[in-house]
């Protein structure tokens, strides 16, 4: 009985750190301008985060998911924008880029 327990819990570790280590290969971290969507952009009715990438001569809008690490930041960016460092996983919706963020920070400018 213990060894089958034992096992049970090696299994039930193993893949709990096989799904956070997907997790985390599927994580990336950008940096860029944040900006509100209502107020900078004009693009939405009500505000929401934006972070905006250039790569070479082209920009890309990254839209924050609503969640409280977003909204708890949005106050940063709501009516100036910043530098930001963001880590979150993207999907493309709709022919635009979702960036649910898990950290998000202003970088300090030197």
């Amino acid at each position: 009985m213990k060894k089958s327990m034992l096992v049970a819990l090696a299994v039930a570790g193993l893949t709990m750190t096989l799904a956070l280590k997907a997790r985390a290969d599927d994580e990336k971290t950008i940096v860029g301008e944040g900006k509100c969507a209502k107020c900078a952009l004009k693009e939405t009715k009500s505000c929401q985060n934006v972070i905006q990438v250039k790569k070479g001569d082209k920009t890309e809008t990254y839209y924050l998911v609503q969640n409280d690490v977003s909204k708890e930041f949005h106050e940063n960016i709501c009516k100036e924008s910043k530098k930001v460092k963001a880590t979150g996983t993207v999907k493309k919706v709709d022919g635009k880029l979702e960036l649910t963020v898990s950290k998000i920070e202003l970088v300090k400018e030197n």
